[in-house]
């Protein structure tokens, strides 16, 4: 019985048809779709993660969307005026915790500190094109959060603690066994990478943007947010 004396209605307990978890929604950086990428041995590990740099455990992202007014202020009066000005989406700041306890985790380490560095370079020096940093894709949480967000890697950060163990790991070793491996490096026990995303998009995709579909959740999937 309730507090009040009542019959309490139990409800029945339902399942949903939909199999949620296979769902990925963990926060991931794509491969861009470079020759140099694909062929890179350092790279490797990113290939057992769907050619992506996942973050192995739920990072922190900061979302920050703007909307910009002038201030017009005319003499004599107690309110100003706001005409608008533009809109933007700022840069998206993703905070994440890596543990390292073994070998292969530490190879894959070594892989997402390389990826960050290559993407936030340009095609430059012997038979360079002369391109920017590539553009990656963000996807995370689902289908209305993130999904395929076009951006930019604009600067990361990753801290190599010294009260932490490192953990060897070899670069050429599928498994990450430094023995017998040519190329060995050491993975900190416990780190935080920090990577700002800045959302990118080109003159055509923005000409094509929808105010009233994106209302209705219908962009959602063409990387617009």
């Amino acid at each position: 019985k309730g507090a009040g004396g009542g019959d309490l209605q139990a409800s029945k307990a339902t399942f949903s048809g939909a199999n949620v978890e296979e769902k990925d929604w963990r926060v991931s950086l794509s491969m861009p779709n470079i020759d140099g990428f694909a062929q890179s041995e350092i790279l490797a590990p990113l290939a057992s993660t769907g050619n992506k740099f996942v973050f192995p455990y739920t990072p922190t992202i900061i979302v920050q969307h703007s909307a910009n007014y002038s201030n017009v202020a005319p003499i004599h009066n107690n309110y100003p005026f706001f005409a608008y000005q533009n809109s933007q989406v700022n840069e998206l700041v993703i905070v994440g915790q890596f543990y390292v306890q073994n070998a292969l985790e530490a190879r894959y380490w070594v892989a997402a500190l390389h990826y960050l560095r290559s993407v936030t370079k340009m095609d430059f020096g012997t038979n360079g094109s002369g391109n920017p940093p590539p553009i990656v894709k963000l996807n995370g949480y689902g289908d209305y959060v993130f999904n395929d967000l076009p951006g930019i890697i604009t600067t990361f950060t990753v801290d190599m603690p010294n009260e932490v163990d490192y953990i060897a790991t070899g670069i050429d070793s599928q498994t990450g066994d430094p023995a017998g491996s040519k190329y060995i490096s050491w993975a900190p026990a416990e780190s935080q990478f920090s990577v700002s995303v800045q959302p990118i998009y080109s003159r055509k995709k923005v000409s094509e943007f929808n105010y009233g579909s994106f209302v209705k959740g219908e962009l959602i999937d063409k990387g617009y947010i």
